[in-house]
């Protein structure tokens, strides 16, 4: 997998009766693939893929299609994050079958109350990786998931098969100490999110995980910091400092879903009863996005 770049996780198209969209997600795994020049895809695995309305077959069935999709262009980690470690390692024996590089797996809350122990989290991964031979994306995500203080994703970076770190803060704080005692130390790949993208490249780290559209300014961004352009790198990134956070009160995938429309790339609705953004909100989002790279950057995207 190539470093720094970009783990991008699809949005998932959902048609009125809220069934996987197919037709819709094949056009934008192209785009992620040859737009975002992604060094990894993430299938079903992050909570803006919306994994959590879809029954297990459902979800497996998205997993298939993602990796058929993708068709070995660049590698693929399959998202396995469930509470129960054992439907946990069921979905990692899939990603085996389909020939996936990898497994993404969220640090979970305890369903019943209370932020798990650092022997509790160790003991979960260490269940899951007993039973697969696949290298390990640790998803960090509190809310969805646990809050992982810094010690305790520094051991769990230690785990062998624990070979990637995927990190929601922006914290910069955190993640500078964590490039260090984890991307540095050697136990694992750092990636971190749109926020803190330039950031991280700049301190060592090997890049952010994002969907598109984000995912497409993103990759320019990775690619002016090495090139040396470093101002460009910093032009381009100064765009997230407004998008996606002035509608992010609608929530990160009905922003995203959002931008995708009127960027002339629909992947559907947010599952209901969630709401999308109001006309009023969709067209202050199609104004700034007018005055940003994001629409010289999709003009023609899947063409």
């Amino acid at each position: 997998m190539k470093t720094p770049g970009l783990i991008v996780p699809p949005l998932t198209p959902f048609n009125d009766a809220q069934q996987v969209d197919y037709d819709a997600l094949a056009p934008q795994i192209d785009f992620i693939v040859k737009r975002c020049d992604a060094a990894m895809v993430v299938a079903a695995g992050v909570e803006a893929q919306e994994y959590h309305f879809l029954s297990l077959e459902q979800r497996k069935e998205l997993v298939r299609q993602t990796v058929a999709l993708v068709d070995k262009r660049c590698p693929v980690a399959v998202g396995i994050s469930h509470p129960n470690f054992r439907t946990a390692i069921e979905m990692a024996h899939l990603a085996e079958d389909i020939g996936a590089d990898a497994v993404q797996l969220l640090v979970p809350l305890r369903p019943f109350g209370g932020e798990p122990t650092t022997a509790e989290m160790v003991a979960y991964f260490e269940s899951v990786a007993r039973e697969t031979r696949l290298p390990m994306l640790l998803y960090l995500n509190p809310g969805p998931g646990a809050n992982v203080s810094v010690a305790a994703t520094i051991e769990l970076s230690k785990l062998p098969q624990v070979q990637y770190v995927k990190e929601s803060s922006r914290d910069l704080s955190r993640v500078g100490q964590l490039i260090v005692e984890v991307e540095k130390a050697g136990h694992a790949r750092y990636y971190t999110t749109m926020q803190m993208l330039l950031i991280t490249l700049m301190l060592g780290g090997s890049g952010a995980t994002m969907p598109p559209p984000g995912a497409a300014l993103a990759n320019r961004i990775v690619k002016a910091f090495l090139a040396g352009q470093y101002e460009e790198a910093a032009r381009l990134q100064l765009q997230f400092g407004l998008f996606p956070a002035k509608w992010m009160h609608r929530g990160l995938t009905p922003t995203l879903k959002a931008a995708m429309e009127i960027l002339g790339h629909p992947v559907g609705k947010p599952f209901p009863p969630f709401n999308e953004l109001t006309a009023d909100e969709k067209a202050a989002l199609q104004a700034y996005l007018s005055q940003t790279d994001f629409m010289k950057d999709h003009a023609n995207a899947y063409r």
